[in-house]
């Protein structure tokens, strides 16, 4: 059984959740606990919704690295695309399979593994006169930050805290980052909610 351990933080730190929209048009924040995990919910993580995507050009490609990476170059070409919707569902599969405690397939791994071996974005001790390396953050460089964070999420020590909403008309998947390890819903602002109004209606009722 693998340990429970909260999943270790990508370096250099990179902030996570998003902004979703319910059907009838209601903004709510979403944390999936990881930004390997953010990338994944840019696409459907193989869950047959074809309406979740986001990167349809390498422009919106480049405007979500953007929100993660503020240091961004912002060049990102039609490869870097390819590349990135390449990594982005492997991360996607492995979140799901992860959740549902199922083997990975080891396609996804190498993907993962691939773009993990690349050099990412170096750490950095503030207070120097002067910077070392990139004045920027290349697509590339993001990719590989990216997915040493997956390699994080989904290790042995870690892939425990990896699940899927209590609710049961979700399907939404997080890191359970909490260090009781006791997250139950996607959001409490959501999900958490809507089934303590159903608990409340159901003790009126009794």
């Amino acid at each position: 059984m693998p340990s429970t351990t909260a999943a270790a933080p990508a370096s250099p730190s990179v902030p996570t959740g998003q902004w979703f929209t319910t059907r009838d048009g209601k903004p709510w924040w979403f944390d999936s606990g990881a930004p390997s995990l953010d990338f994944a919910y840019t696409g459907d993580l193989g869950l047959g919704h074809p309406e979740w995507e986001q990167l349809h050009s390498p422009e919106d490609l480049a405007a979500w690295i953007l929100t993660r990476f503020p240091d961004s170059d912002g060049i990102v070409h039609p490869r870097h695309l390819t590349d990135g919707i390449m990594l982005r569902d492997a991360i996607g599969r492995l979140t799901v399979r992860a959740s549902r405690r199922e083997a990975f397939d080891p396609r996804d791994v190498d993907a993962v593994n691939l773009f993990a071996a690349t050099p990412d974005i170096p750490p950095a001790l503030e207070g120097g006169s002067r910077r070392a390396g990139r004045q920027t953050t290349s697509t590339n460089q993001a990719f590989a930050t990216l997915a040493r964070d997956a390699v994080s999420v989904f290790s042995a020590d870690a892939v425990g805290r990896v699940r899927e909403c209590a609710a049961e008309d979700c399907a939404l998947v997080y890191v359970d980052t909490s260090r009781a390890g006791t997250r139950r819903w996607c959001s409490m602002q959501r999900c958490g909610n809507r089934a303590k109004v159903r608990k409340f209606r159901a003790a009126q009722a009794g």
